[in-house]
């Protein structure tokens, strides 16, 4: 192990400097770039600012760090950082910073303070070589020192398997999840394997694959870097949305990131094909996007749980249409003007026409969807529905994509709602507990917030609903999107097999809305009325920066000071894209300083470029099967609790009140969420909002984007920014619809599936 505090020495030409790492002041989780301080015996109380990519380095680590001495014109020397590894400390001050800093689980900074002042620089070979002594500290039982020992050693574990993915161009980070993943089998599979990192460890993509593959030596032209290759080309594909990809654009899109000859491409594609690596499919031109191409056919390539989802969806919705059982028959023959009549003296507001329609085909049909935009009662239809068959004694499940939109649902129809996983009972893995072998309990099934429920899980929900059961649909066509891969909403109100009803007719009071009219404008194509009403603002702003700096003002204090609002709480900004000054990235910092800045003595985490602290608000960027009850989904929000470097965990509780706990290797499955995407806030309302639209999301201004982040709002609606650019999002329809295919296969003559 390296000494810490050395003075400088040249290695290859470039100057090493070991010393302690004291502070992170930048971090870009992106590019990895860092701007630290760090103490070494030459620099006495002063601190030495080090850059490069240094992400992984924890506070308190000790670094050999490689690279050079550079001069910058405003804050003078610095030390540019190549590339670093961590080493063991050797004197008294820098163990006990590097046992203190939460490295080791179990041993926290007063915890390492006892367990130096004990043992003195002999503590790491204590841990290391007779860990049952570590007993003689007082307030260390037989657990914690069993738990501190285990750690040690996987410790020491991951930093020899790190040795190994360090010289192939792994980061830190990446290394653990890899050892966590493989265990000893790590180096094995790095070495012989390594397209397989892409597929079984989060956070790996192809191009990070690709790297460590050409680092091992594997060609260029290998058929399993092609074929590997292609694959995510198609998982790219279905992170934009799309189910499938038209072959030529498969191919194309391939040979791009792999730099390889077209006819290798092919040939590697049909290879995939023939082993059902993929699946391929002829479906007509002109499916799902726009512009697919001109003859009457074309090839579709799908990756298989893709394919598979689709054409389960579709038969599943094609048994519930034509299943011969009833569940809710005696609404077959019902006198409707009685029923309607009792309806309207127990709401004390009469249905619409178009409401009444819904209602109908709700009850009477197997399938039904609902749709319409804001203010035109979708809300009141789906109460109205509840309510008349809870008359009937109906066993009633109502369900929706995430917490906040079934809690809505909940208050709005009177009656429990769950979301979509919780209803499922989703195990690790993401098998359901009920499916078509175990259908759930229920006579009338009613999904809220469709829109943004994806093939995958629209797929799971369906296969879980009993023969003769009625499923009601209801969401906001005009919306954006499901982040996940499809456009089922989309795709049921194109197929003419499935029953629906569009509400148009805005109600009175909500005419006196500016939420509402402005949603209903900006989705016609015309440009808001910003000045008119009294929830509804705007403040202009041309320079992107000072939008942003602008936003965070309106969130933080403005909105609070007028409206007696909580701005962790009630306030959510909403931007366009999460990259850019005006991004939710950058955004987040700038609310996180005003909301939940750093303390003294309060518990904190680094982890990449982020700093988690008690009272963040966050939210979980994946579905992770394997936490809390039934699963943590991607989008869910929360409020961080607890962070305790001695357990190297940090506690959350979700806006569905569960608490969750992280380990700090898991941090990376959360981001901030003071500021978040337009995309991420589907399904969710919020009292207040508060949107920058700025000219630097120029490519992302899409009607439906803005459409989307006017009808979050309950209370009150903020835009800052550009004229320039609500106007651009505005005029810009939506840049086309997805590659899918359930429309067709709900088709009454749809293709068989080969």
């Amino acid at each position: 192990m390296g000494r810490v505090w050395a003075p400088d020495s040249e290695a290859g030409g470039g100057s090493v400097l070991e010393a302690v790492l004291e502070r992170i002041t930048f971090a870009n989780e992106e590019t990895g770039y860092t701007i630290a301080r760090v103490a070494t015996d030459r620099s006495g109380p002063d601190l030495i600012t080090v850059t490069g990519a240094l992400l992984g380095a924890q506070v308190g680590e000790s670094l050999r760090l490689t690279g050079r001495w550079t001069s910058h014109p405003k804050y003078g020397r610095q030390f540019d950082v190549q590339s670093f590894t961590t080493v063991l400390p050797a004197t008294i001050q820098g163990i006990r910073r590097y046992l203190g800093s939460g490295l080791i689980k179990g041993i926290g900074p007063v915890m390492a303070d006892r367990m130096v002042t004990h043992f003195g620089t002999d503590i790491l070979r204590v841990i290391e070589e007779d860990p049952g002594r570590l007993i003689e500290v007082p307030g260390l039982g037989p657990k914690r020192t069993t738990m501190i020992a285990t750690a040690w050693e996987e410790q020491k574990a991951i930093k020899e398997v790190m040795v190994f993915l360090q010289s192939v161009g792994v980061s830190t980070s990446l290394a653990v999840r890899i050892y966590k993943k493989y265990g000893d089998a790590s180096i094995s599979v790095v070495r012989n394997e390594p397209y397989r990192l892409a597929s079984d460890v989060w956070g790996i993509g192809f191009k990070t694959a690709d790297a460590i593959a050409r680092s091992v030596g594997i060609p260029h032209d290998s058929p399993e870097r092609v074929k590997a290759g292609l694959q995510y080309t198609l998982s790219q594909a279905t992170e934009d949305g799309h189910c499938f990809l038209p072959e030529p654009a498969l191919v194309t899109g391939a040979i791009k990131i792999l730099d390889v000859p077209a006819d290798l491409a092919q040939r590697c594609l049909n290879e995939l094909a023939a082993a059902e690596g993929v699946i391929r499919e002829d479906v007509p031109a002109g499916t799902g996007a726009e512009g697919v191409g001109t003859e009457s056919v074309t090839p579709a390539v799908y990756l298989v749980p893709f394919y598979r989802a689709e054409c389960s969806l579709a038969s599943g919705l094609g048994e519930l249409l034509g299943a011969p059982q009833d569940r809710l028959a005696a609404f077959a023959g019902l006198d409707w003007d009685k029923a309607l009549g009792w309806l309207r003296q127990r709401t004390g507001v009469p249905l619409a026409e178009e409401q009444e329609q819904a209602v109908r085909l709700a009850l009477t049909s197997k399938v039904a969807v609902l749709t319409g935009g804001p203010g035109c009662g979708k809300s009141f239809t789906v109460r109205s529905v509840v309510e008349l068959a809870a008359a009937r004694k109906a066993k009633i499940t109502l369900v929706a994509p995430t917490g906040r939109a079934a809690k809505r649902l909940s208050e709005l129809a009177g009656h429990p709602a769950a979301t979509v996983h919780r209803l499922l009972e989703l195990r690790p893995g993401g098998e359901a507990s009920y499916d078509r072998d175990r259908p759930l309990d229920a006579d009338l099934v009613v999904v809220d917030e469709c829109s943004m429920m994806d093939l995958i899980l629209a797929n799971k929900l369906v296969k879980a609903i009993p023969p003769g059961a009625h499923l009601l649909l209801v969401g906001d066509v005009d919306q954006l999107p499901s982040v996940g891969a499809g456009q089922v909403l989309r795709d049921l109100l194109s197929a003419a097999t499935v029953p629906r009803v569009r509400l148009t007719k805005i109600f009175r009071q909500a005419q006196e809305s500016g939420i509402v009219v402005n949603a209903h404008r900006v989705n016609a194509g015309k440009f808001p009325r910003l000045r008119e009403y009294p929830d509804f603002f705007f403040f202009p702003c041309e320079d992107t920066e000072q939008a942003a700096a602008l936003a965070v003002d309106v969130a933080t204090r403005r909105i609070p000071r007028k409206f007696g609002l909580d701005p962790r709480r009630d306030v959510q900004v909403l931007a366009p894209m999460r990259r850019g000054p005006a991004g939710a990235g950058n955004l987040n910092l700038l609310l996180q300083q005003e909301l939940a800045p750093s303390r003294d003595g309060q518990p904190e985490r680094r982890h990449g470029g982020r700093v988690f602290r008690p009272g963040d608000k966050v939210t979980q960027l994946r579905n992770n099967y394997d936490k809390g009850a039934a699963g943590v989904f991607n989008g869910t929000l929360g409020v961080v609790t607890a962070v305790s470097a001695e357990d190297h965990t940090l506690t959350l509780r979700t806006d569905e009140d569960e608490l969750l706990e992280y380990g700090f290797d898991e941090l990376d499955e959360l981001a901030h969420a003071y500021a978040i995407t337009i995309h991420r806030s589907q399904g969710s309302e919020y009292p207040a909002i508060v949107i920058p639209v700025t000219t630097s999301a120029w490519m992302m201004l899409q009607r439906n984007l803005l459409y989307t982040a006017i009808t979050r709002a309950k209370k009150l609606a903020v835009l800052v920014g550009s004229p320039r650019a609500i106007s651009a999002a505005v005029r810009t329809a939506s840049a086309g619809r997805r590659h899918t295919g359930l429309a067709q296969r709900l088709a009454p003559a749809a293709a068989p599936i080969r």
